[in-house]
This record gives structure tokens, C-alpha cells and sequence, in this order.
């Protein structure tokens, strides 16, 4: 997540900008979204070959087939990571039984197409896989922000 300082008289504001990156194999464009990942490290376990931290770019599509990247994707507790198939007649659309998983000390996954309203009443469509907080101390409630492992949250 990219965070812009603009200093205005005596204040600082502080926006965060959402950062988007795509990487293409030609067939599959894997997107990745800064400011959903928790930093689970579920991709760099399942991909290591993949998924590099440390490496500019950090995630290399060429490293692994179509179907491990779609396969490793669709383990993505926060949903940071999605992909789309290149090909303009590619009708290909996942569709996902809908299941609940509790991480140990982690956040509760919940898996498929889900329609959540927040304490506002606003109402918000998340596909794929949504990670919610466990520990409490998330500050996107009630999605996990990660807040979990500086907490040495147990559960």
C-alpha cells in the first residue's frame, strides 16, 4: 500500500492509495492487490518458485503452469490475489461451493460469493474467498488486516 503525505499549515494528511499490479503469462494474468493482502504467506509456501518477497517483480507467472497459479490463487485467505484468462472468448468463470474455515490463530475464511453489510448498513459483494477477523484487533473490521500475528492472537 502506497501512503501519500501531503502537508497542509500545521497538519499532515495521510491517504493510502490502493496499489494494483498484473502479471501475465499470455494465457492467465494473475492481479494482485496491495492493500487486501494480510500477509499470510499462503502463496509464498504453496509457490516459492512463484511468489518471491525479496525479488523485483516479486511474483514470476512464468515459474509455474496455468492451472498451479489458478489452483494456488483460489487459497488466497484475504482475496489480494485474483486472475483472469487472457483470451477474449475465455467465458471461464470459477464457481465456488460455498465453505467456512477456520485458520489456527488466524482470521475465519469463508469461501464463495458472499453480499456483507457493514455496522452502516452499506452492502459490499466479495468473490471468491473472504478472510474476517478473529482476534479483534483488525482495523478493516470485520475483514482481517493481519492485526492477528503482531497480537499472537490464539484461536
Amino acid at each position: 500500500m502506497e501512503k501519500i503525505s501531503i502537508k497542509r499549515s500545521n497538519y499532515i494528511v495521510v491517504m493510502e492509495r490502493e496499489i494494483t499490479k498484473k502479471y501475465s503469462n499470455g494465457e492467465l494474468t494473475v492481479v494482485w492487490k496491495s492493500q487486501k493482502c494480510i500477509h499470510s504467506g499462503v502463496c509464498v509456501k504453496t509457490l516459492p518458485m512463484v511468489y518471491d518477497p525479496e525479488a523485483k517483480p516479486w511474483i514470476n507467472v512464468e515459474n509455474a503452469s496455468t492451472e498451479e497459479l489458478k489452483e494456488q490463487i483460489m487459497k488466497c485467505p484475504s482475496g489480494a490475489l485474483s486472475y483472469f484468462m487472457n483470451a477474449e472468448d475465455n467465458q471461464e468463470k470459477e464457481t465456488l461451493e460455498t465453505k467456512i474455515e477456520i485458520l489456527e490463530n488466524g482470521p475465519l475464511l469463508v469461501y464463495g460469493t458472499l453480499k456483507v453489510t457493514d455496522k452502516d448498513g452499506n452492502i459490499e459483494t466479495k468473490n471468491k474467498t473472504t478472510a474476517f477477523c478473529r482476534c479483534g484487533e483488525s482495523n478493516n473490521k470485520p475483514y482481517c488486516d493481519g492485526s492477528h500475528i503482531k497480537a499472537d492472537f490464539k484461536g
